[in-house]
């Protein structure tokens, strides 16, 4: 028989973080499971949250039409249940994306919807057991921190991709030494979104010449090069008509609550470049970070920080995209001594599950704080690391 002692409870803060990870985690699971059983029943959910960009997208593909026409997404997302409220939706992704869509223009709304949902759900829970196991699976619940966070339940609730690109992500941090070329292959569910990874880009580059880490960019580039090549040969049209889609008046005019946006719309909202100013110095900022670490290099510790700035920097970045935090905020609760810190974490991700209750929509400037919580909670976690007890709990063995 084993008795573990669980060393965390016996710090400062402790009972606190317990209570607030079983709190929050039990909202969000309680959301989901919601979520997840009423979705097959009703088309309004299903149509009326951004996985009908995807739907509509597949639809289109499955009949060889083009997915960026605006009469025809117009009258399928009308159809399905879309908002009047809401202009044409189009999936933004880059063309290459489009491969992921396809399977849903076999299927109908519900069937997709539900099906879609359960993958996102795989790619979370995946991407977090993933994690706990780099850390050596630790006899405690900080890992429910992951299944729990606010921007990754909104990603799952309204349908949109991070997760994927989280997936990616994690594949890549557990797998780049030990099968480098599927690591590489996995950097193209990142490349979904690759405005959320361009100061991690710049030193990934970095990293694969200084180490010689050649079979990562190989398995990328040949995973880049597949989906480009199918892309055209399913739609010779799809990279123009993107282009073309992307130029289209009214985007410049959205509000999307995070600093690079909010930044542009306060000194000059006509001036497209001030969006990419924070992003290009935190390109400069992540070389500097790297270079005197790229001796002793590790992704999983030195990449966390890289990825908070990639995230906060952004030139746009919604609220579920933030669910990309996941892995460094994980690692940070992992490494610090503060149990209420891991608290205060937790309850973070309160304001955003009522928000989602409430109907407070994603375009709210209510979500400005998020993405600078997320940085400012990991460095003050950073301040307080050491050698971590939850993580290195021992175990007593008794005998009966």
């Amino acid at each position: 028989m084993e008795d573990r002692t669980d060393a965390g409870a016996a710090q400062p803060g402790g009972d606190f973080a317990e209570i607030a990870i079983a709190a929050t985690s039990g909202l969000a699971l309680a959301l989901a499971a919601l979520f997840l059983c009423v979705l097959p029943l009703t088309s309004n959910i299903a149509g009326g949250r951004d996985f009908v960009v995807y739907w509509a997208t597949g639809q289109q593909l499955a009949h060889h039409a083009n997915p960026y026409d605006a009469s025809a997404m117009a009258g399928l997302e009308r159809a399905a249940g879309l908002l009047p409220g809401y202009g044409v939706l189009y999936m933004r992704n880059p063309p290459w994306g489009l491969l992921l869509a396809l399977p849903l223009g076999l299927i109908g709304l519900k069937a997709g919807a539900f099906f879609w949902s359960l993958a996102l759900l795989a790619c979370l829970g995946v991407s977090v057991r993933l994690i706990r196991l780099q850390q050596g699976r630790p006899g405690n619940r900080l890992h429910w921190l992951g299944y729990s966070f606010g921007p990754a339940l909104v990603c799952l609730l309204v349908g949109q991709t991070a997760l994927f690109c989280l997936l990616g992500l994690v594949l890549f941090l557990c797998l780049h030494r030990s099968r480098p070329f599927v690591a590489g292959t996995a950097l193209w569910l990142c490349a979904l979104k690759p405005q959320l990874f361009l100061p991690f880009t710049v030193v990934l580059l970095a990293w694969v010449f200084f180490s010689k880490s050649y079979r990562v960019l190989a398995g990328a580039g040949v995973a880049m090069a597949a989906s480009c090549a199918a892309t055209w040969l399913m739609l010779p049209s799809a990279f123009s008509d993107y282009e073309q889609m992307m130029r289209s008046p009214g985007i410049e005019k959205e509000f999307i609550p995070c600093l690079s946006v909010a930044l542009r719309l306060w000194l000059s909202p006509g001036t497209m470049m001030l969006q990419y100013l924070p992003v290009t110095l935190a390109c400069v900022w992540a070389l500097a970070y790297y270079w005197p670490r790229r001796h002793g290099w590790e992704w999983m510790r030195d990449g966390s920080l890289l990825m908070l700035v990639s995230i906060f920097a952004a030139p746009y970045c919604w609220l579920y995209d933030q669910g990309l935090a996941v892995p460094a905020l994980l690692q940070g609760a992992y490494k610090t001594r503060f149990r209420w810190l891991v608290g205060l974490l937790a309850l973070a991700s309160v304001p955003i599950e009522i928000g989602l209750v409430c109907g407070v929509r994603i375009t709210s400037a209510l979500y400005l704080w998020t993405a600078p919580a997320w940085l400012a909670w990991y460095l003050f976690a950073l301040a307080g690391a050491g050698r971590s007890l939850d993580c290195e709990a021992p175990i007593v063995r008794v005998q009966e």
